[in-house]
This record gives C-alpha cells, sequence and structure tokens, in this order.
C-alpha cells in the first residue's frame, strides 16, 4: 500500500510535513517524497488529509463477556476504526471479570474471530473486582493483560491496593485508578455543586475523586509501581497529579471528550443522557482540564466508551445507567475542544503516549513499525447518533457539529474503514 500526498505527522521522529508513506506486508517500509507507486500497490490518496500513527484508546468497554446487548467485539471495534482508532484497551467490568488467565483466552478468541482492530485487555487489579484479594499479575500479564485496573469500581482498602502494587512491581502493565472513595459519593447521580442542590438530587462532591487521586499516586510513588489515572475530572485531582510527578512519581493521566466540553449544566438539560461516572463536573474544571491539555500536563485523550441500550440510558437521572458512547465522536470532539492544540500533541495524546504508557506497539510511523494508520481531516460534520456502528446510541453530543473526522483507518496494512 502507499499512502500519497498526505501531512504525515509523527510525534515520535517528530515529523510533520507532506510526505508519502509506503506499507509493506504490515509494516512500514518507507516514508518520502513523491514516491512512485509500484506494480500491484493498492494507492490510497489522502490529499487535504493527515496522516498519522495509529490512534489507540486506552479505555473503552466493550461489555463482553456478559453484556452483549450493549456491545459485543464485533460493534465495538467497528466502531473504533469508524472513529479512528486502531487499537483500543478494553476494560475488565465484564461478567464474569476479566481476572483470570482463562478469561483472557476466551476473550482473545472472541476478538481473533470478531475484532476489526486492535484489542489490548485490562484486567482487574482484585478478583471479581471487590476490592478484597488482588489478582495473579504474572499469570494475567502471560496471558495478555497489558494493564490493570477495577475500573468502574475504587480498591478502597489501601492496604489491598498496596500489597497488590508490591506483588506487582515487576510485572509488566501499569495500575490504572477509578478515583471515587465510595462513601463520599454515596448515591450520588452528579457532580455536588449549585445544579444537584437547584434539581434536588444527591451529588458526588469534587473532593470524592481528589482524595482517591491523592491517594493512589502516593501508593504508586511509595512502591515504585507506575500509575494511570483514568478519566481525571477534577482541579484538585490535576494539582495532586502534579505534586506526584513533581516528587519522581511514575504518574500519567487522561481526559475525555466530556469532562473537556460538558459541564454539570448538561445534566440539567439531558438528565440521565448525561449522567456519568466520574460526573460531569464545573465549567471551572473543563477550564483547567483544557489549559492541562495545552501546558503538556495531560498524557492521553480516552473515551470512556461506555454503551448501554436505549432504555438503559432513557430512564430517568435516579435510574438511568452511567457512561454513553465516545469511539465516533472522539477526534471532533477534541479537536473542539481545544482547537489551538498543534497536530504533533493532537496525535501525541491519542497514539504515541497511549502505545508508551500500555507498552504496546504503535504510536510510531518509522519505517520497521506495524503499519497501524490513521487519516483525518480538518472537516466539519454533524453527530448523528442513528449512523454510529456502535449498539450505544447515547451521546450528550447528538446534534453537534464538530471540526475534525477520521476518514480512514489502517490495521497491519489493511484498510479496515475509509469513509
Amino acid at each position: 500500500m502507499l499512502i500519497r500526498g498526505g501531512r504525515v505527522v509523527d510525534p515520535s521522529g517528530p515529523l510533520d510535513a507532506l510526505r508519502d508513506v509506503r506499507i509493506d506486508h504490515g509494516v512500514i517500509v518507507e516514508i518520502g517524497s513523491d514516491l512512485a507507486a509500484r506494480e500491484g500497490e493498492e494507492t490510497i490518496d489522502a490529499t487535504g488529509a493527515i496522516v498519522a500513527p495509529g490512534f489507540i484508546d486506552m479505555h473503552v468497554h466493550l461489555r463482553e463477556p456478559g453484556f452483549p446487548e450493549k456491545e459485543t467485539i464485533a460493534t465495538g471495534t467497528l466502531a473504533a476504526a469508524r472513529g479512528g482508532f486502531s487499537a483500543v484497551a478494553c476494560m475488565p467490568n465484564t461478567n464474569p471479570a476479566l481476572d483470570e488467565p482463562a478469561t483472557l483466552a476466551d476473550l482473545e478468541q472472541r476478538i481473533a474471530r470478531e475484532g476489526v482492530v486492535r484489542v489490548y485487555p485490562i484486567a482487574a487489579i482484585t478478583r471479581g473486582r471487590k476490592g478484597e484479594t488482588h489478582v495473579d499479575f504474572a499469570a494475567l500479564a502471560r496471558a495478555g493483560a497489558v494493564g490493570f485496573s477495577d475500573d468502574g469500581n475504587t480498591v478502597m482498602n489501601a492496604r489491598v491496593l498496596r500489597d497488590a502494587a508490591l506483588d506487582a512491581l515487576e510485572i509488566p502493565g501499569v495500575f490504572i485508578s477509578h478515583a471515587e472513595d465510595e462513601h463520599l459519593k454515596g448515591n450520588a447521580v452528579m457532580n455536588e455543586g449549585a445544579v444537584s442542590r437547584a434539581l434536588g438530587v444527591a451529588g458526588s462532591p469534587a473532593v470524592a475523586e481528589d482524595i482517591i487521586v491523592a491517594r493512589d499516586l502516593m501508593i504508586g510513588a511509595e512502591t515504585g509501581k507506575a500509575w494511570h489515572i483514568a478519566h481525571l475530572s477534577t482541579r484538585g485531582a490535576l494539582e495532586s497529579l502534579l505534586h506526584a510527578r513533581a516528587h519522581g512519581g511514575r504518574a500519567t493521566a487522561e481526559v475525555t471528550p466530556h469532562h473537556l466540553l460538558l459541564t454539570d449544566e448538561t445534566v440539567r438539560e439531558l438528565g440521565g443522557e448525561g449522567k456519568v461516572n466520574p460526573p460531569l463536573r464545573t465549567q471551572d474544571d473543563a477550564r483547567v482540564l483544557r489549559d492541562a491539555v495545552r501546558e503538556g500536563s495531560i498524557d492521553v485523550f480516552a473515551t470512556d466508551h461506555a454503551p448501554h441500550t436505549a432504555a438503559e440510558k432513557s430512564s430517568d437521572l435516579q435510574h438511568a445507567a452511567v457512561g454513553f458512547t465516545g469511539l465516533e465522536i472522539a477526534v471532533g470532539a477534541y479537536a473542539r475542544a481545544v482547537p489551538d492544540l498543534s497536530m504533533l500533541r493532537f496525535v501525541e495524546l491519542l497514539s504515541t503516549n497511549p502505545a508508551r504508557i500500555l507498552g504496546v506497539p504503535g504510536g510510531s510511523l518509522a519505517p520497521g513499525s506495524p503499519a497501524d494508520i490513521t487519516i483525518f481531516a480538518d472537516r466539519p460534520w454533524l453527530v448523528d447518533p442513528s449512523q454510529f456502528a456502535s449498539k450505544g446510541k447515547a451521546t450528550p453530543f447528538a446534534g453537534w457539529e464538530l471540526p475534525r473526522q477520521a476518514i480512514a483507518t489502517i490495521v497491519g496494512g489493511r484498510l479496515v474503514f475509509q469513509r
């Protein structure tokens, strides 16, 4: 395959220039100017588009095993390809949880049969994600786990978490925190603040996230385990992240499209359609996160793609399911959230950094790298959930005009999606 005429953006170089990219046997073999097509070589015209190392979403819920009515490997990975992602990392809040090698082996078989893009499993930290006894990290790493998280739940017992970090210290795979103090959160359905009080509903205070982020990063620093904060959403959590780094902690963090662009006012407008954990915060929190993206304090853009059935999301705020679909709107939503971000930084957040943090192939277009490539363009489009490949059609971005869109996704030298 030869990709011609595109603006090649590769932070690992770094490179940002008009170039052609040649692929052979699933590997990038040449980058140059005015490369001549060879006999039998498929050609893609990328004129006016950006050619980048394949985007990796390190926080996705594919819902299998256990919840095929919400999403499947087939529908979730097709949604990823349509969103410009050549790889995703799937979270372990499944049924059963991804806490045993046999469960991961079954998942890998499903991925091999049905996956459209690469899928990297994130295994649980504790058995059943119950926060009581940690898993066999070595066995799960051998079975393919690239990280560990009880995502959806917080490991509330600090001793259990510290013992787990020590046990996993020499095991490849970052720890990923879902940071919500369950006692402070209680039965909250949104952020605690003026809007929750006006609506007369229970809210989760920002400190419920702040306390767990600070605790987990302290455990990471003390044990030496690499640590990643999922869906960071508050000013206080960001301050703890910066403090941990300043004191030598191996700490990284991600932000989602919804926490960058939306606030608790969205819940007032949309009800259950705006319900998510951690909850949509204040305008000040969203502004601080956007500034942190610009300043380099945030490492990763991740969607927290969390599809549900229409019935689950159409319920009232108290009973609606938590989360919404994100893979197919992400590229445009990030561009809208931080429109002045350099293209190198944009690609770094979506490709180079996720590959580095997870320790997986990709994140580079250097010759010899896997031919995982995302081609995207700056062109406005309207979000129409009825056109989603994902089974989850619920998104607070329905009807929005977004300024950037994926137009082709290549995995291992194979074109898996083209708009």
